[in-house]
């Protein structure tokens, strides 16, 4: 039973880190569409005639015809950065094997269709079905769901028989050859069985949709705590995917295309000139416009309520970590490195900090904000909300945030003092030990690649317990995702020291330790000396 619940967390944890590489994309390419779309309009070209020359013309065109690309190839890109991610070994052939069984298992459902004698210009089928172009061919659009299943299953193929040996006349067929080969036979079986079960799934989901719908701005509300809620656990990634690309976060008509999922919605609308500006505001109550009101405000704020309680002694040493979280939070929409430094010391804050987000989410829904896009930092307000003028309602964000900060300093500043809450600065620093004082040593003097940035590598893995310590290894933005032989090896305070926000320890052998934005460095040092994947 320990052993099955590890792997599920395992699996879960490592699922939600793979969701990271095509969002990454997508919020790039968000902002290449907002930044097109809204110098290219008619509103900005109007007060800004300049902007009409053809020059300037063709580039915004082309920006934001570039940023399409995430929106409109999504599906594959899951299905193909998941096994990518999950992948341990042969990444590559996994990904491909991706791409592969995503193209049979559409292929599949194309057959079946036509065999059917189904009418893809028929409306009542298009309806019934979810009739849609996927990657040039006609199918059921099964959206994420669709790609996560894609990318689940070839990834336990490729698991299972990337070995595989075959007989000496069918040996060229075997190995690595063999992964792309049995999952198109696979999502090829798989997918003559979804015309069958997917109408009846796709109500649910649907009907779940709905329910949240009709909850009104409450919806966004408990989206928006329960994000920062499922945050310590990583799992919290799965939650806004559902949200974002398939109906439970809404589903519309634009442009005369069926889209489904928040963000596809924003993405779809921020194209189409014709879209009502009523359905925008919709589409975008699960999105960044929500984290606002925090990530602009609040969190600022419990770091200068931090700043002012901190000894004045400790003052100049936890400045720079405050100032370095306070930007990855307002720049980069990045909270872990604010949030761990009182999640561990005080989880009814970090409760109390949940309803509060979930609280700005329900206030940009009650006065019709809708700015969009994914990361609620201070470019998506430019990008979203300046760029595509006043009917986004951009301007009262500095004074939401504002209204925020001054709730979060008064708030953190009172608890902090009346609970002695042992935030950053106000414990008198320990005395090094000898082995503590080795470590910087080893940053100045060991080798180029076991130094990331401020981090030492060496140092943080004999930290974790040594590498005979450490079964797997991965990250996702902020923090090291391991399994470990004995959790118990895990120094925490020693990788406090070492520059680690926390240490989340799940069970005995799932392991989270929070560097903050330099993580990948950090994974890619400790993986030079770790033989695993």
């Amino acid at each position: 039973m320990q052993k099955t619940k590890a792997a599920l967390w395992e699996f879960l944890q490592g699922l939600g880190k793979t969701f990271m590489l095509p969002v990454a994309l997508l919020a790039f390419c968000g902002i290449m569409l907002g930044i097109g779309s809204s110098l290219s309009s008619d509103a900005v070209t109007d007060n800004l005639t300049f902007l009409r020359g053809e020059g300037f013309h063709l580039v915004f065109t082309w920006m934001a015809n570039t940023g399409l690309v995430a929106f409109q190839f999504l599906p594959v890109m899951f299905a193909i950065a998941i096994p990518l991610g999950l992948a341990r070994e042969d990444k590559g052939v996994a990904a491909f094997s991706g791409f592969v069984g995503f193209a049979a298992m559409n292929l599949a459902v194309n057959f079946y269709l036509t065999a059917k004698g189904v009418d893809f210009d028929d409306e009542r089928a298009i309806a019934h079905y979810g009739i849609a172009d996927v990657i040039g061919i006609q199918s059921i659009d099964t959206g994420l769901l669709g790609a996560v299943a894609v990318g689940i299953v070839v990834s336990v193929l490729h698991r299972r028989f990337r070995g595989q040996r075959m007989p000496d006349a069918l040996a060229f067929f075997g190995g690595l050859r063999f992964v792309p080969i049995v999952s198109a036979l696979t999502l090829s079986v798989l997918g003559l069985l979804i015309p069958l079960v997917w109408p009846t799934f796709n109500g649910w989901i649907t009907d779940l949709g709905r329910g949240i719908g009709h909850t009104g701005v409450f919806g966004p509300f408990f989206f928006g705590m329960g994000e920062v809620l499922l945050r310590p656990i990583g799992l919290h990634h799965i939650l806004v995917a559902m949200f974002r690309f398939t109906d439970v976060g809404g589903a519309g008509t634009v442009c005369g295309d069926h889209v489904s999922g928040a963000l596809n919605l924003f993405y779809a609308q921020l194209n189409c000139s014709d879209a009502p500006t009523g359905d925008v505001t919709s589409a975008t109550h699960f999105l960044s416009q929500g984290k606002m009101a925090v990530y602009l405000g609040g969190l600022p704020g419990a770091a200068l309520a931090m700043y002012h309680c901190a000894k004045k002694s400790m003052r100049p040493e936890i400045k720079a970590l405050l100032v370095s979280g306070v930007v990855a939070c307002v720049v980069g929409g990045i909270t872990e490195p604010l949030e761990f430094l009182f999640l561990f010391i005080a989880p009814w804050l970090y409760l109390l900090h949940a309803v509060l987000v979930g609280l700005g989410f329900l206030t940009a829904a009650v006065l019709g904000v809708f700015i969009g896009n994914t990361d609620g930092n201070v470019i998506d307000w430019l990008v979203f909300g300046v760029l595509q003028g006043t009917t986004t309602k951009w301007y009262l964000i500095p004074v939401i945030a504002a209204v925020w900060f001054a709730a979060y300093y008064f708030l953190f500043r009172w608890a902090i003092v009346r609970f002695d809450l042992r935030t950053p600065g106000r414990d008198e620093p320990a005395e090094e030990t000898e082995g503590d004082e080795a470590a910087p040593q080893a940053a100045d003097e060991g080798p180029r690649e076991l130094v990331a940035g401020k981090y030492d590598a060496v140092a943080i893995l004999d930290a974790i317990g040594g590498a005979d310590n450490i079964r797997s290894l991965d990250n996702c933005i902020t923090r090291l995702r391991m399994t470990v032989e004995d959790a118990e090896r895990v120094d925490e305070p020693r990788l406090k020291k070492l520059g680690a926000v926390g240490v989340i320890k799940l069970d005995a052998h799932n392991v989270q330790v929070i560097i903050g934005p330099q993580v990948q460095s950090v994974k890619d040092a400790i993986a030079t000396m770790v033989p695993v994947g």
